[in-house]
């Protein structure tokens, strides 16, 4: 089984480092189950209640279709069996006697550490594949994953982008061990995981070209390279639909959102301008500029190696998956930095290898292998420090008390349960004993429309007022739609943000009847 290329290795670099490797996985995991139920129940994450309110709703009702299809179903289903078991546990405990007494709110610790573990798991998968570029290569591209903002950020929620970013990186992983052992079946495999990355979210989908690439890049495959690409991309579709069956049981219902949400990936009101550019700020602003560097240059010398050689085929699949998603999601209007992080671990490998590449060829030299050591060991710190500060520095905020949590617990203590509260910002939610509206702006009704419809108090957010109030002569209108807001209804709390309590500015007012 070819593992790995000696041209340039050193023979200390032929080994697992499994220090290394147990360094990296145990900062990954402080710093992705640090602060993990941050925000929970009052302020979760914007889609986190797409996944969990409908893992709780197949719970209560057993009905595995999840009507909705801005994502596929994978990891719905997933968080639905940790509901199960959450659900059996809790039971256990006495916490509740039926399923009427379980929510969202009750397994949402559970779902996040699902999420966590996924992302400490991407980061083991990354090592694997690392290895083909030997032990130091496998250790540094692990720890530059470890240590990624974006990624320990997004491993805190329950979302689809880590969850697919593991089977992703999976899927890299097997297209490279079935090159080596040239097997349709091994090739099979790393096609199931491409399925099992676009049956939890369709970007992942992708993942496909590295198994293809893998295949046809490796002429001794048995029985062929014809009968290998089928094989995988059967067992795609075949990982795909068993994993989000309902895109065939409900095909009229999958075909209309994935229309929907293809719309809306298209429409020029959501349009960012140079999506590129702005993902490429945001993977500065993460990995912050020498990790950012070097994955740049790594990114080159892949594309050197995968022309020139040695080891074509590895270099070749990890530069072939960052440079065609890349190019994906810069074609769409819709931007968040999360969707990046599907090329993450390509590039931490990439990065890793132009350090340790870079470095070994200083041999030519007769450097002394101390000081090329010494070289590696200061490009470690460069590539490593800076992100490691920032994620340390997320955990940190988000484990403060923010004022959502001021504001939520004011409620509970203050507002009787029933009451009809108006919101506008959807990141604080009230229990479902209250009958929760939110808003755009809370300035789009009067005052005297909300006491028309029966709303007892109203939520206002400094995410919404803030840039009116601030800057009343550029918002004349707005400024003024808030004053009369702010006027009329009788303030009863009001809950600022300081250095122990980030968040926004959250005032509480009372409507008069």
């Amino acid at each position: 089984m070819r593992i790995i290329d000696r041209e340039w290795r050193e023979a200390a670099d032929l080994q697992p480092s499994r220090a290394g490797l147990a360094l990296a996985l145990g900062g990954a995991a402080v710093l992705r189950l640090w602060a993990l139920g941050s925000g929970i129940p009052y302020m979760t994450g914007v889609d986190e209640p797409e996944v969990m309110d409908r893992a709780v709703r197949i719970i209560k009702t057993g009905e595995f279709n999840p009507h909705f299809f801005d994502y596929p179903s994978l990891y719905i289903y997933l968080q639905a069996a940790v509901g199960v078991v959450r659900f059996l546990a809790g039971a256990i405990w006495g916490h509740w006697s039926s399923l009427a007494q379980f929510g969202a709110s009750d397994v949402y610790l559970w779902g996040r550490a699902v999420t966590a573990l996924a992302g400490i798991a991407t980061v083991w998968v990354l090592y694997l594949a690392g290895l083909r570029w030997g032990a130091r290569t496998a250790v540094l591209a692990a720890a530059l994953l470890a240590v990624m903002p974006l990624h320990v950020r997004e491993s805190h929620y329950v979302l689809t982008d880590v969850p697919m970013t593991l089977l992703v990186t999976l899927a890299f992983l097997l297209s490279l061990r079935a090159h080596e052992r040239e097997r349709v079946g091994a090739f099979a495999l790393a096609g199931a995981a491409a399925g099992l990355a676009a049956a939890t979210k369709y970007n992942g989908a992708i993942a496909l070209v590295m198994p293809l690439i893998a295949c046809w890049m490796t002429p001794a495959v048995r029985p062929s390279r014809l009968v290998a690409s089928l094989a995988t991309l059967g067992a795609f579709l075949a990982a795909f639909l068993i994993a989000a069956p309902y895109t065939l049981l409900d095909l009229p219902g999958f075909l209309n959102g994935f229309a929907h949400l293809a719309t809306m990936y298209r429409d020029p009101a959501n349009t960012v301008a140079a999506p590129a550019a702005t993902y490429l700020k945001h993977l500065r602003n993460a990995w912050h500029w020498p990790a950012t560097l070097l994955a740049a240059a790594g990114l080159a010398l892949g594309a050197t190696r995968a022309i020139k050689g040695p080891g074509r085929v590895k270099w070749t699949l990890a530069i072939a998956f960052p440079a065609v998603y890349f190019w994906f999601i810069s074609h769409q209007a819709i931007v968040y930095g999360r969707y990046l992080l599907p090329i993450v671990p390509p590039l931490a490998l990439l990065a890793a290898g132009a350090v340790v590449s870079g470095v070994s060829q200083l041999r030519r030299y007769q450097i002394p292998r101390s000081a090329r050591n010494a070289l590696i060991a200061a490009l470690v710190l460069l590539a490593i420090v800076p992100p490691a500060y920032s994620a340390i520095t997320f955990d940190a905020m988000i484990a403060r008390t923010w004022t959502t949590k001021q504001a939520y617990d004011f409620v509970l203590a203050r507002i009787p349960a029933g009451s009809r509260v108006t919101i506008e910002t959807r990141e604080l939610r009230l229990p479902d004993s209250y009958r929760t509206d939110h808003v755009r702006q809370l300035r789009d009704k009067p005052l005297e429309a909300y006491a028309a419809g029966g709303v007892n108090y109203l939520i206002a957010s400094s995410q919404c007022y803030g840039p009116f109030l601030s800057e009343p002569a550029r918002y004349p209108g707005e400024y003024a739609d808030y004053l009369r807001l702010f006027r009329g209804a009788p303030e009863l709390a009001r809950f600022t943000p300081s250095r122990d309590h980030p968040g926004p500015e959250l005032r509480i007012l009372k409507v008069a009847p």
